[in-house]
């Protein structure tokens, strides 16, 4: 018997045990909107009739937990995410499968990715520096709680603008829905909830690591691509612009004939270690925000 809408989320929980982290959070965010929001209705509509009396009700019309776990399991396999969608089938030979990279979107996603991290890491690191230094400035004064509110809520927000960047260019499945909070919680239930969550403290520390992360990954990924490039375009810089393979104390050095085709393919190959080498670091990527991002 359940009479309370925490023990039917937490029964909701035990069945999604096993589904994805990202999954159970939408779950239980969108049981708990759902419960709650009926529930207000009703005793607002019957004062004097008490949660309890009217919790069965509710969960009859939305279902137990076991049935909406079951559907949310159903949907969580028939749902592909959208850059698995548009993956080419896999190839049965190593040279498919090699070369087959550059047909992949979730590779291009996540070069992009390594690409834009510098910007939103500067973004992140920024936005959490001056919110931690103002807020440790501001609390010896009436504003400084308030503020502190403030700006946890703008982390969270932050929090779940990125989860929404790892799925749609990495591929990883991450919440779709923030966290619901009823009328009945209150302003004190939400600063409780933000103190206690332990996804508030890592998103703080993932904004941080952001930059360095950042920077790693545009000048990395930015250089092979460079290289890459430069041995690809070889024959056209150095036959039409005259371009210098390498300028070294003023020193022009010029690649020979005979080493021209050995460029174009090592320049193609490694471009093509350059996306197998992205998607992989994009995986992992992935499930550090996933670690870092998610309420357990």
């Amino acid at each position: 018997m359940i009479n309370t809408v925490k023990e039917y989320l937490e029964q909701l929980k035990i069945e999604l045990a096993a589904c994805d982290p990202a999954t159970i959070q939408d779950a239980l965010s969108d049981a708990e909107e759902h419960l709650v929001t009926a529930i207000e209705s009703m005793l607002k509509e019957s004062p004097k009739v008490l949660e309890e009396d009217v919790i069965s009700t509710v969960i009859e019309k939305y279902g137990s937990p076991v049935e909406i776990a079951a559907a949310y399991k159903e949907i969580e396999a028939t749902m592909i995410l959208p850059l698995v969608a548009l993956k080419t089938r896999k190839q049965k030979s190593f040279p498919g499968n090699f070369f087959g990279v550059f047909a992949d979107p979730q590779a291009w996603g996540a070069l992009l990715y390594m690409i834009i991290a510098l910007i939103t890491g500067i973004i992140y690191f920024t936005w959490a520096v001056m919110g931690i230094s103002t807020t440790a400035s501001l609390l010896i004064l009436l504003i400084g709680p308030p503020f502190a509110i403030l700006f946890l809520l703008s982390v969270r927000g932050i929090a779940f603008l990125e989860g929404r960047l790892v799925e749609a260019m990495l591929g990883v499945r991450m919440p779709r829905r923030p966290r619901f909070f009823g009328k009945k919680a209150g302003w004190w239930g939400k600063v409780k909830y933000l103190l206690l969550d332990r996804s508030t403290w890592t998103a703080i520390i993932y904004m941080l690591i952001q930059l360095p992360l950042g920077i790693l990954y545009f000048t990395f990924f930015l250089v092979l691509i460079l290289i890459s490039i430069q041995g690809i375009f070889i024959p056209i810089t150095l036959w039409l612009f005259e371009f210098p393979v390498i300028i070294m104390n003023n020193i022009e050095f010029y690649a020979p004939i005979w080493l021209l085709p050995v460029m174009v393919i090592g320049g193609f190959l490694l471009l093509t270690l350059t996306m197998h080498l992205a998607r992989l670091i994009g995986i992992g990527h992935g499930k550090y925000a996933k670690a870092m991002l998610i309420k357990d």
